[in-house]
């Protein structure tokens, strides 16, 4: 491994991934207040540490506005479906699986609200 590579799991800084992708920093600022599944942790000075999946998020929006011609309101749209899919529907009869449901989502909505203030 060179010295400049990183682990496969390891955290990335925003020059990092901006310069992976050859994109400026604004932007993927700009992409965090229009993506609200894009939550990189942030520590003292602000500073940006993008996770695996907040990496390959990031390039799955780069991917869609740059090669396949979508607008932001089009990829916010693409992005709220593709989490309305991943949710598991439980069946109408299976009270208990809806109650799972309900729990899974607010458990999800409690960490995301848990990043927010990191």
């Amino acid at each position: 491994m060179a010295p400049s590579e990183k682990a496969e799991g390891a955290f990335r800084t925003i020059s990092e991934v901006a310069g992976e992708l050859g994109l400026p920093q604004h932007i993927l600022r700009y992409w965090e207040t229009r993506f609200p599944q894009l939550k990189p942790l942030q520590r003292a000075g602000n500073r940006r540490y993008y996770r695996p999946a907040d990496v390959a998020l990031v390039k799955r929006i780069h991917e869609l506005l740059g090669k396949h011609g979508y607008t932001v309101r089009g990829v916010q749209k693409l992005l709220a479906e593709d989490h309305r899919k991943a949710m598991p529907a439980p069946e109408p009869e299976d009270k208990h699986g809806a109650l799972k449901a309900i729990r899974d989502g607010l458990a999800l909505a409690l960490i995301e609200d848990a990043r927010l203030t990191l």
